[in-house]
């Protein structure tokens, strides 16, 4: 007889309490659970349970089975559910929160790709700088830049992304070329308020420079603007200014000391089942996120 089924009826009867009730499950005569468990029993050469007309009662060597098999069969039913996602069609609402700033340029643009390929799925796209309560507030997935803190979620990684310090040829041309953070401290450095300093790598480890700037911002799109209109150097991530350095708007400086790459990740709660939306949408943002040719093609 098929063991997964042995299985299936010993754990059915052990959760429904009694053989009756397994049987009525499954819609057959208490006498073919009776013979299955038998035959279970005798295949293992042990005593998974006592049977009487009022109980069952699981030995010892039962209870550690029962648990075995629980796990046998989730995994089966986990394997199973991915062979058949090509065929389901993903349904649903996806709720998504992002950064503002990467979320408008690097997320909203592929959740409308995502939905126009998807059209039985809705969508929330939530674009904040705030660290949301993915569990407390409902939310499926969140795109995260950098490191991560909190452990009890279950993070992908789409792809890695670095900062650089910029500044227009027409800064350089009046103030020069900063070559060590010595003369950077020098330039006019274009700050963000909620950040403590500039990180780079000088001979391996690691360097924090406190901008001296005259120039402070709380909105980092405002320092873009500033950098781009030759008001001094800004500290900026490559997907925002990826653009201007690739047609020679901004030009980065101190590459030799840049820190490496940190992580984008899609973070979401641990669950068993990930719903096909949110697990098509990941894709969809692992797929472009770590080709190269996304973040080198200009708008």
């Amino acid at each position: 007889m098929d063991r997964l089924k042995l299985m299936e009826t010993f754990v059915a009867v052990t959760m429904r309490g009694s053989l009756t009730a397994a049987a009525a499950s499954e819609g057959v005569a208490p006498a073919v659970i009776s013979r299955r468990l038998d035959a279970l029993e005798e295949h293992l050469g042990v005593k998974l349970m006592v049977r009487t007309t009022r109980k069952i009662t699981l030995t010892f060597e039962g209870s550690a089975y029962l648990e075995d098999c629980q796990r046998i069969l989730r995994d089966v039913g986990d394997v199973e559910a991915q062979l058949t996602l090509g065929s389901a069609r993903a349904s649903g609402h996806l709720r998504v929160t992002a950064p503002a700033g990467f979320g408008r340029k690097h997320v909203a643009p592929l959740m409308l790709e995502f939905l126009r390929a998807h059209p039985e799925v809705s969508a929330n796209l939530d674009l904040s700088d705030r660290t949301v309560d993915l569990v407390n507030e409902g939310v499926d997935c969140a795109v995260r830049l950098g490191g991560l803190e909190d452990s009890s979620l279950i993070a992908v990684r789409l792809g890695e992304m670095r900062r650089a310090v910029v500044g227009s040829p027409a800064y350089f041309q009046r103030r020069g070329v900063p070559r060590t953070l010595d003369e950077l401290a020098g330039h006019d450095c274009l700050a963000l308020a909620t950040q403590s300093g500039w990180d780079f790598q000088v001979d391996g480890k690691p360097s924090h420079f406190k901008p001296p700037g005259r120039f402070v911002c709380n909105d980092g799109a405002v320092l873009h603007e500033w950098a781009l209109a030759g008001m001094g150097l800004a500290w900026r991530s490559l997907w925002e200014v990826g653009d201007d350095l690739r047609w020679g708007r901004l030009v980065p400086v101190l590459d030799a000391i840049a820190t490496p790459p940190v992580g984008i990740h899609a973070v979401f709660p641990q669950r068993r089942h990930l719903p096909l939306r949110v697990r098509l949408f990941i894709d969809l943002l692992k797929d472009n996120y770590g080709r190269p040719e996304y973040w080198d093609k200009a708008e």
